[in-house]
């Protein structure tokens, strides 16, 4: 399975990023490329604990998503709202450009990946999680608004 924790992973990620451009039309949902961005950021902060976490969800709930989110190869269900903490028109960092806004991003994917060796992390929905679910999630959710942009 992929994860940000393989190196050859994480560079197969970086060619999309880097690809974006503003104004890169979306695929699906009402996120801009900029907003998808700060989106990303804001996401790892919140793992950081550096913004709110948002809801925590009832054990099944969180059991069944997390089994589903970072143990099979369904793709992530397009479309669905994300929380408003994590939503730029709502609650997340606003964009304000796109080339600081994705190197700000890597900068938080950096201390993101010491977070896991670590061990002090929680995730807002799936709670607490291995080194290789943390890799997992990550990656995933990546690759997921990356295809949104079709990056």
């Amino acid at each position: 399975m992929r994860s940000l924790l393989r190196a050859e992973d994480r560079r197969d990620l970086e060619a999309p990023l880097d690809a974006l451009r503003p104004g890169t039309h979306r695929r699906w949902g009402r996120m801009s490329v900029e907003g998808m961005v700060c989106h990303l950021t804001d996401s790892f902060l919140a793992v950081l604990g550096e913004r709110p976490a948002g809801r925590v969800p009832k054990l099944h709930e969180r059991t069944l998503m997390r089994w589903i989110a970072l143990s099979t190869p369904v793709p992530w269900p397009k479309g669905v709202p994300t929380i408003d903490a994590r939503d730029q028109e709502r609650g997340g960092t606003p964009p304000e450009s796109l080339e600081p806004d994705k190197a700000r991003l890597r900068q938080v994917i950096d201390r993101f990946l010491v977070g896991i060796e670590a061990g002090t992390m929680a995730h807002p929905l799936f709670g607490e999680m291995s080194a290789a679910e943390w890799g997992r999630w990550a990656y995933r959710h990546m690759d997921h608004h990356f295809r949104q942009f079709s990056a």
